[in-house]
């Protein structure tokens, strides 16, 4: 059998930035198993499987580990795809999903995905997660994933997570988001993801349906702009709509091929 793939930059309107997601299109569900190792052959954060019948779009995503519940930039990449390469004419998709239905509309050169928000509480923070980070934050939340605000983008910057430490514990799917107000920017985050492959994840698209409403509720303002401060590094465009949030960002397209299973 031969299936389309593609490797899309996302959050990036250029080549090597931004995060890089598979995208590969199907007629029909393969096994899970199956596109487990899809997956783990295209070795990258995530691969995203999108199943088209009868004009309705269903998405997965998978981790070379796990099959996710929620991925942002994997959704971007897929609705880039389609929308340059296989449905030129439309604005929007409505991908059906385990997180329920995602809107992704294109407005000019960007996409934005309309997510779930999910508010973080205050939380406790393990102390095996404050000894892996190496700087106490100000404030300890947590929703999917444990957020940790510090005061400025240099304390976020200069964070050298233990590694080998971090990856001793299982926020099965989550991980661990440190944040703090940007100096260019409303806030800035980084995304650091224990026993994955990938231990810091370049652009973290449902991270930031916890970041939003947080930095919602702080800076008082709908709409802000992002940088996830990652060595690849990317942009955000955000904006707070109570039980959804949009996540705007750009793609590039760095392969198109076929693999053959």
């Amino acid at each position: 059998m031969d299936l389309p793939l593609y490797q899309v930059d996302a959050f990036t309107n250029r080549l090597f930035s931004g995060n890089p997601a598979a995208v590969c299109i199907l007629e029909e569900w393969l096994p899970s198993e199956q596109m487990l190792q899809i997956a783990q052959e295209n070795n990258l954060a995530e691969t995203a499987f999108c199943l088209v019948q009868d004009d309705t779009f269903f998405i997965k995503w998978f981790t070379p580990e796990i099959e996710m519940d929620l991925c942002g930039h994997a959704t971007l990449a897929t609705a880039h795809v389609l929308f340059q390469y296989h449905y030129p004419g439309r604005d929007v998709l409505a991908f059906q999903s385990n997180s329920g239905e995602l809107l992704v509309r294109r407005l000019k050169d960007w996409y934005q995905l309309d997510f779930p928000s999910r508010p973080p509480q205050p939380a406790e923070l393990p102390a095996v997660i404050l000894e892996g980070i190496g700087l106490s934050p100000k404030e300890v939340w947590k929703a999917r994933d444990y957020v940790l605000l510090y005061e400025t983008q240099e304390q976020v910057e200069s964070i050298q997570p233990k590694v080998a430490l971090l990856n001793t514990i299982n926020i099965d799917p989550g991980g661990i988001i440190v944040t703090a107000p940007g100096d260019e920017v409303d806030f800035v985050s980084r995304f650091f993801t224990p026993q994955a492959s990938i231990f810091e994840d370049p652009v973290t698209g449902s991270a930031h349906c916890s970041l939003i409403p947080f930095w919602r509720q702080r800076l008082k303002k709908d709409k802000m702009m992002a940088h996830q401060i990652s060595s690849r590094g990317g942009v955000l465009k955000v904006e707070d709509k109570g039980e959804r949030v949009l996540i705007s960002g750009q793609a590039a397209t760095y392969l198109q091929a076929t693999i053959t299973i």
